[in-house]
């Protein structure tokens, strides 16, 4: 009876065995035509076949165009009552009368507000790519603020040509009598709006993955398995950016709101995923959102806005240019357009003076350009990332041709 058993036990095994073997050869068949469609995916660039990255990135235009449309078209009492409000402030500003100055106001704030969180959506917008507008705007607009109150020593500067264009007043205190908080106080609507925009740009992500989640993920989606490959990988993994990311992953998990506020309250380059895991684990919308706005817009704003003033103060800057003119043998020459720069700054500061042409360095020059090159790199990445994501409607159409044979 024994040996009967062991005999029918032993095809049992190898049956088992030799399943094994084929769904480990299926996995290895299917990973590698995944990488290898990933690949072609990234060939879509601009610089290796751009007739083909254009051609699909119009394609993919229409696709989202038509989706917004829809989307639209779906909650189209919304857009009546934005459309009513707009007709509305349309009719009260071609209207004469004492409200003008009220509406005026509103308008310069408006703007001046939608700016701010304009340059925060394309900042954190895109998983990664996008624009760095704190470097580049907001950032410079702090120093130029804190360089001035410390020339002007005050914050109260006319209106207009602020912000344009800053001007000391005719009338300011005594030197030096600046404080730390009165700049933050100055510059703080415009990083809060910033930081507003940037929690804003979190959000495609979020819902993504809240999508996928809600309506059934294929377990077989490449986005899918690379998610869960990674929650299972994790603990065994001895990169510092696989750890820094499962780490992002597991507070905002366990910690909840507070988990995800101290990931936004800090400059994270991971945060994406803290969006990605949120959506995956269903986490609430306003749980999600809340925690981000408080922690980008109000207490990492806040830390940036400190860390900028700080470091532009009057006697930092004048220590870095003696610093710069100390370098052996490169640094009078260097510091010499600092200095250039910085006395150009303070006579337009009390002049009210644009510089000319003639008057630019090459610091200026050098920022432009600066800008000019980060500028058209954000829109071929956004070429380029449209492109792809045509290139993979195709191919999971293939696979559902694939599947219905």
């Amino acid at each position: 009876m024994a040996a009967n058993g062991d005999s029918c036990e032993k095809p049992l095994r190898r049956t088992g065995t030799k399943e094994k073997q084929n769904g480990n050869t299926t996995d290895s068949t299917i990973r590698e035509r995944r990488q290898k469609e990933k690949e072609e995916r990234l060939s879509l660039v601009l610089w290796r076949r751009p007739v083909t990255t254009l051609h699909y990135f119009l394609l993919e235009s229409l696709i989202k165009l038509k989706e917004w449309t829809i989307k639209l078209w779906q909650r189209r009492s919304i857009v009546f009552l934005v459309l009513v409000l707009c007709s509305l402030f349309s009719t009260a500003y071609s209207i004469e009368g004492s409200h003008q100055k009220y509406v005026q106001y509103l308008e310069k704030k408006f703007l001046w507000c939608a700016y701010w969180v304009g340059l925060g959506i394309l900042s954190s917008v895109g998983l990664g790519t996008g624009l760095h507008t704190f470097l580049l705007y907001l950032g410079p607009h702090i120093a130029s603020v804190t360089l001035a109150a410390y020339e002007c020593s005050s914050t109260d500067f006319p209106e207009p040509p602020y912000p344009d264009q800053i001007v000391c007043p005719q009338l300011v205190g005594a030197e030096g009598s600046i404080s730390l908080f009165s700049i933050m106080s100055k510059v703080r609507l415009e990083a809060c709006m910033w930081g507003a925009g940037t929690a804003i740009g979190e959000l495609p992500p979020y819902f993504m993955a809240r999508a996928a989640r809600q309506s059934g993920a294929d377990p077989e989606d490449e986005e899918y398995e690379e998610f869960e490959e990674m929650l299972e990988q994790a603990e065994n993994a001895q990169d510092f950016v696989t750890r820094a990311k499962m780490g992002v992953q597991h507070m905002v998990q366990k910690v909840g709101f507070f988990g995800i506020l101290a990931c936004a309250s800090i400059p994270n380059p991971l945060f994406d995923l803290a969006g990605i895991t949120c959506g995956h684990f269903l986490v609430p919308f306003w749980t999600f959102f809340g925690a981000t706005l408080i922690g980008k817009a109000i207490i990492k704003m806040h830390i940036q806005k400190l860390f900028v003033i700080i470091t532009f103060s009057k006697h930092i800057v004048e220590q870095m240019v003696s610093l710069i003119g100390s370098i052996p043998k490169v640094g009078p020459s260097l510091q010499k357009p600092f200095s250039h720069y910085l006395e150009a700054q303070k006579n337009k500061l009390h002049h009210g003076e644009r510089r000319k042409a003639s008057d630019d360095n090459w610091l200026s020059w050098l920022f432009e350009k600066l800008v000019l090159v980060m500028v058209c790199y954000f829109v071929i990445s956004i070429v380029n990332s449209m492109a792809q994501s045509y290139a993979k409607r195709l191919q999971q159409q293939r696979h559902l041709v694939e599947k219905t044979k």
